[in-house]
C-alpha cells in the first residue's frame, strides 16, 4: 500500500501553500472583520487561473483533471489560510462535477468552463429551506412545466456564494403527489434571470467573507432544457451526487485544525510559565499528542474516501466516515489551542479565535454530524443484513 502522493498531488499541494501564505493568509483577518470583498473576490479569480476549480472535472471543460485526492489536499492548503476561501473552492468543484456528471452536453459547455475560468466567480447550490435542512425531502419549492418554460416557487436559505454566483444549481418539487423525496428535481438557474432575486444576507459566528444568503424564487421562469438530468430524479441526486462534497468540508476541518495546532505548538515552544517553557508540561503535550493524532487519523479517512471516488468505487459511507471525524477533530483542535493560548487564544491578536469559530460550521452544513452518524450506521447495518 503507497500513502505517497504522486507527483502532480504533490504540484498542486505545494501551489496551494505556497498561493494559500503568500495570497490568503495575509488578508484572512481582515476579511473576517469586514474587509474590501474584491479582495476576497480577486483572490478566487487567481485560484480559477491556477485551475483549483475544477480540480476533478475533464480538460474537455476547462478543468484540471487532477483527481478527487489532488482536489482534497489542495482544499486541506486552502483552508489553513483562509476557510471563507476553501468553501467557496470546494462548493465550485462540486458545482462542476454535479453539472458534468449529470448534465447535457450543451449545459457541460456552457457551464464548467465558465467556473473553471473564473468568469463565474462562483457556482452555488440551492437545496436547504427554511423548513427542510437535515430533511431535504420535505422541501416545498416547487417547479411547474408552463408550455417551453418551468416556473419556479418558493425560497432557499443558508446558500454559500449566492451573492457572487454565475449559476446555481436548485432542487424543487416537480411531481407534488409522488411519495416524499420521489418527485423532486434538479434545475440550472442562471443569475439575474427575472423571478429570482437573492435575499437577506445571514450574519454568521464564522467564515464571515463567504457569502451566504437565501434565494427567493417567485414565478421564475427558466426554459425547458434548464432540467438537470432525470425529471423527479432530483432527490437521488441530492444524496448521492453531493457525498463528495464531504470529502471538501472534511479537507476544509482538517485544514483549519492543523492551523489552529500550529499556533499552539508554536506558542507552547516560546510561552514562560513558572520558569519553564510550557511545552514541557505534560498537560500541554498530551494535548498536542492526541489533537494531532486525530487530524492525522482524519487525513488518512480523507485519503481513503477521494482515493475510492477517484477508482470509481462506493465511497458514501467512507465520505461520511471521513468528514465527521475531520471535523469533530478541528473543532476538539481549535478549543484545545485556544487553551493552550490561554487568555491570548481569545482575543483577535492571535487567529486561533477566528479557527475556532470558522471551524464551528464544519460540523452542521454539508450533512451534520448526526446526519452522518445515520448515513454511516445505515450503510453497516445493510451490509450485515
Amino acid at each position: 500500500m503507497n500513502l505517497d502522493l504522486s507527483e502532480e498531488q504533490k504540484l498542486i499541494q505545494d501551489t496551494a501553500r505556497e498561493f494559500s501564505q503568500a495570497e490568503l493568509e495575509p488578508v484572512a483577518a481582515g476579511l473576517d472583520q469586514g474587509g474590501d470583498p474584491e479582495i476576497f473576490l480577486d483572490n478566487l479569480t487567481k485560484l480559477a487561473e491556477l485551475g483549483f476549480m475544477g480540480l476533478n472535472v475533464a480538460d474537455e471543460y476547462g478543468g484540471s483533471e487532477a483527481g478527487v485526492v489532488a482536489f482534497s489536499v489542495a482544499m486541506t492548503e486552502i483552508a489553513r489560510a483562509c476557510t471563507s476561501t476553501a468553501v467557496t473552492v470546494s462548493v465550485n468543484n462540486m458545482v462542476c462535477e454535479v453539472i458534468q456528471a449529470l448534465g447535457s452536453q450543451e449545459q457541460k459547455e456552457k457551464y464548467i468552463p465558465k467556473i473553471c475560468s473564473g468568469e463565474y466567480l462562483a457556482g452555488a447550490f440551492g437545496l436547504t429551506e427554511p423548513g427542510a435542512g437535515s430533511d431535504p425531502a420535505s422541501m416545498t419549492t416547487t417547479s411547474v412545466l408552463n408550455g417551453d418554460t418551468w416556473v419556479l416557487n418558493g425560497s432557499k436559505i443558508f446558500i454559500t456564494s449566492a451573492s457572487c454566483a454565475g449559476v446555481f444549481v436548485v432542487w424543487a418539487i416537480t411531481d407534488p403527489e409522488a411519495p416524499k423525496g420521489k418527485g423532486v428535481s434538479v434545475f440550472l438557474v442562471e443569475a439575474g434571470v427575472e423571478g429570482f432575486e437573492i435575499g437577506k444576507a445571514e450574519k454568521k459566528m464564522g467564515q464571515h467573507a463567504s457569502s451566504t444568503h437565501e434565494l427567493l424564487f417567485q414565478d421564475c421562469r427558466i426554459p425547458v432544457d434548464a432540467l438537470l438530468g432525470t425529471l423527479n430524479d432530483g432527490f437521488r441526486v441530492a444524496v448521492s451526487e453531493l457525498a463528495g462534497g464531504r470529502i471538501g468540508i472534511g479537507s476544509l476541518g482538517l485544514g483549519v485544525g492543523l492551523a489552529a495546532m500550529d499556533v499552539a505548538t508554536r506558542y507552547a515552544l516560546e510561552r514562560v510559565q513558572f520558569d519553564r517553557k510550557i511545552s514541557e508540561f505534560q498537560a500541554i503535550q498530551w494535548k498536542i499528542a492526541d489533537r494531532y493524532t486525530e487530524l492525522e487519523a482524519a487525513r488518512l479517512l480523507l485519503m481513503n474516501a477521494s482515493y475510492r471516488k477517484e477508482q470509481g468505487r462506493s465511497f458514501a459511507k467512507e465520505a461520511s466516515m471521513a468528514k465527521l471525524f475531520a471535523t469533530e477533530s478541528a473543532n476538539r483542535a481549535c478549543y484545545d489551542a485556544m487553551q493552550i493560548l490561554g487568555g491570548y487564544g481569545y482575543t483577535t491578536d492571535f487567529p486561533v479565535e477566528r479557527y475556532t469559530r470558522d471551524a464551528r460550521i464544519t460540523t452542521i452544513y454539508e450533512g451534520t454530524s448526526e446526519i452522518q452518524r445515520l448515513i454511516i450506521a445505515r450503510s453497516i447495518l445493510a451490509e450485515f443484513s
